[in-house]
């Protein structure tokens, strides 16, 4: 586990200590898991609409564990802190706390579930998932600007 960056083998055996080693057969799925925890958001709805509210309560040593990792990994290159920082440019640094902090959890149970080791998808993962609306909002922006944009696919060449 403490192949997931942010999670060294201090911050790994609190949670073992935590959650024990039998995963799966105590939490059904990981976002029960997480809820235990209480890395997800509270649910304050009212005629339609959701209002901001906070996190429930839960695990508050696990928590501040996971939190103070994902707070840790902020500028590193890798895809959790890829994560982080698209979070916070929209949300704020402590919602993508807890949602990077979430995403940890998540791969903690899948890696304690099925004895794997950790994979890291790259710091530029969501890029190249998103590689077409990218180029498409890029064109707009430089035409919008009075540029004439010609598009090349480098692949081709």
């Amino acid at each position: 586990m403490d192949t997931i960056p942010g999670i060294a083998r201090r911050t790994a055996e609190q949670i073992l200590a935590e959650i024990g080693t039998d995963v799966g057969a105590r939490f059904p799925s990981a976002a029960h898991l997480c809820s235990w925890i209480g890395l997800v958001p509270g649910h304050n709805e009212s005629a339609g609409k959701r209002k901001p509210s906070k996190t429930r309560k839960g695990n508050k040593y696990l928590r501040a564990a996971l939190t103070e990792a994902a707070q840790s990994i902020r500028g590193s290159d890798n895809y959790l802190g890829a994560q982080y920082r698209r979070i916070a440019a929209r949300k704020g640094g402590q919602r993508a706390a807890i949602a990077v902090a979430h995403s940890m959890m998540t791969i903690a149970y899948y890696l304690l579930t099925r004895g794997e080791n950790y994979r890291d998808l790259g710091a530029n993962y969501f890029e190249t998932r998103q590689q077409e609306m990218i180029v498409k909002q890029s064109v707009r922006r430089l035409e919008n600007l009075g540029f004439t944009v010609t598009i090349s696919n480098p692949a081709a060449s």
